[in-house]
């Protein structure tokens, strides 16, 4: 059936609505043939019409769908992108912190080493003013009565090294006056102070110096040379430490 609700867009053709309609009307083989074509090449055209429109539609669609793809594809580079740079910038500032860190411990411990070594050559010091008898008594003296002073006992043991027994022996006298008189002098009270060897001694690694005892070595007072040596360190650490790394 040819009629307008096929292609509502278009009329027939003239010739062929005649012959649609009047179909009783004779017509010669020249007529019929020529509306034959005639119909054919109205289908052909409109099915040209028809596929050009299918083309260009799917040509369209074809562009949106590649548009989407290829802004897709830009967007997932470029978040791809900020990410590795995010981690790129993460790990440069990790590394940057792990090598300052690094930095920071080695110098603290070149520091340290430092420092340790100024402890050891003022042990070497220390070992150098022990030979010398005259200033070691003097300086036992002070050590032990500095020791009474804080344990405040009238009887202490005095522990030494074994090469400075006889040293020590030889100044538990005038530690003992010079106690009694400084407590005299402060306080007024006559105090007498009773010094006694201890049988123990100090280890080997002692530079010199002493230990007190007292209430039969329940209570001890660590007086050595070494000890001092590390509390003067420690005590005195900002200073050391301004001296040896002085800020510029």
């Amino acid at each position: 059936h040819f009629g307008s609700s096929v292609f509502p867009h278009r009329p027939f053709p003239p010739d062929l609505y005649r012959a649609h309609h009047f179909p009783a009307m004779a017509m010669s083989d020249a007529e019929a043939t020529k509306q034959i074509d005639q119909m054919v090449n109205f289908i052909l055209s409109e099915a040209k019409e028809k596929a050009s429109d299918i083309e260009r539609k799917a040509e369209e669609d074809f562009n949106i769908e590649k548009l989407k793809i290829v802004e897709g594809t830009k967007k997932k580079i470029r978040t791809e992108f900020e990410n590795k740079a995010k981690k790129v910038v993460t790990q440069v500032a990790i590394n940057k912190s792990t090598a300052v860190n690094r930095a920071r411990l080695r110098k603290i411990a070149e520091r340290q080493e430092i420092i340790a070594k100024v402890k050891d050559q003022s042990a070497g010091l220390l070992a150098k003013k022990v030979a010398n008898q005259g200033e070691y008594k003097a300086l036992i003296v002070d050590l032990i009565v500095q020791g009474a002073l804080q344990l405040l006992e009238k009887e202490v043991m005095v522990r030494c090294r074994p090469e400075d027994k006889s040293v020590v022996e030889g100044a538990l006298k005038d530690a003992s006056a010079k106690y009694t008189d400084f407590i005299k002098k402060t306080c007024g009270a006559n105090t007498p102070l009773t010094l006694t060897m201890d049988s123990k001694t100090l280890p080997p690694s002692a530079i010199g110096g002493v230990v007190l005892a007292c209430h039969g070595g329940k209570i001890t007072l660590d007086n050595t040379l070494n000890a001092r040596l590390g509390l003067v360190m420690e005590n005195d650490k900002p200073e050391i430490r301004r001296q040896l790394f002085p800020v510029h």
